[in-house]
């Protein structure tokens, strides 16, 4: 027996996608500022996990519309709603928490190595 739902939930779909679209481009726009804040010299009263906390509620938005579109799209393709959120949800959190981890991995290395150490077309090979 195929289970196919009588309302596709597409405005959620749609939802899920634009939420996660315009907090991405916050955390662009708040991760521009950031970076242009810090100084051309690393010091020691910089704090990492400062500039962190003010990324945190656009990244929080991109995964609540990660998550609501991922169980959306699977409910239009025939998951039963709980099956579609059972599934969804975890995936597209453990997706954001590994992203989220990288992020401040990333930012801890820049501003203690710089900027330049990411350059990736230099010749210091």
């Amino acid at each position: 027996m195929y289970y196919f739902p009588l309302q596709p939930p597409y405005f959620l779909l749609l939802v899920g996608f634009l939420t996660a679209l315009t907090s991405g481009l916050a955390l662009s726009g708040t991760l521009k500022v950031i970076v242009q804040k810090w100084p051309s010299e690393p010091t020691e009263n910089t704090k990492p996990r400062s500039s962190l906390k003010q990324l945190l509620v656009p990244f929080i938005g991109i995964t609540g519309g990660t998550c609501l579109f991922l169980s959306s799209g699977l409910e239009i393709f025939g998951f039963p709603s709980s099956l579609a959120l059972g599934v969804g949800l975890p995936i597209s959190l453990f997706t954001c928490l590994l992203v989220w981890l990288q992020l401040g991995s990333m930012m801890t290395f820049i501003e203690r190595e710089g900027m330049q150490s990411l350059d990736l077309d230099s010749d210091k090979a």
